[in-house]
């Protein structure tokens, strides 16, 4: 093989990389920039359980009657921070009639009969459901609790055990038979 002369062969290098310093630079190439927008809501909700849904009472004619179990009620929650208080009520749909045999002409046991209590909350003792709770028919409810809402507990659960009591101290004449009623909880947060 037969060598190039030397200056030929810088000629010919010198030709290679002017030709090379020709090219443009390659640089890197990015995209344009897209942002996207998130938007995540946790809406507010506030469920009550209770267990059991059923109770009954052995009437006593003139006297006092325990319901036949507690009624535990489970209140869940997640509010907004505008929320100052959150208030569970339980009410009955009449005052005249909490509960009623259902006759044609009916006998009936007002709400100021029936007598609600829930340690743990805002009627320790026995106290009849003739309040004007929040929610409810006017004189026929009873507040079972109230909780002061702040930074800590906007959202929560508890569980409270209410305690059931007709008395028929002022209504000794109330004749044999099977009353029935509904007893309405409901939560709200203001």
């Amino acid at each position: 093989m037969r060598k190039l002369p030397r200056v030929f062969q810088g000629s010919v290098l010198s030709a290679i990389l002017g030709s090379l310093a020709a090219l443009p630079a390659l640089a890197q190439v990015t995209s344009n920039t897209q942002n996207i927008s998130l938007t995540a809501t946790l809406g507010e909700s506030i469920t009550v359980s209770a267990t059991p849904t059923s109770v009954t009472f052995a009437l006593v004619k003139g006297g006092t009657a325990t319901a036949s179990a507690a009624i535990a009620i489970t209140t869940t929650w997640i509010v907004l921070p505008t929320r100052a208080n959150l208030t569970l009520d339980g009410y009955f749909s009449s005052t005249s009639a909490a509960l009623t045999d259902g006759d044609a002409t009916p006998d009936n046991i007002p709400t100021s009969e029936v007598l609600g209590q829930v340690t743990t909350g805002s009627p320790t003792s026995y106290t009849a459901f003739t309040q004007s709770a929040g929610l409810g028919t006017a004189g026929a409810g009873l507040t079972l609790f109230t909780v002061a809402l702040t930074s800590t507990n906007r959202a929560g659960t508890r569980t409270d055990n209410l305690n059931l009591e007709i008395n028929l101290a002022s209504q000794p004449q109330l004749p044999a038979g099977t009353y029935t009623g509904t007893l309405t909880l409901q939560a709200e947060a203001l």
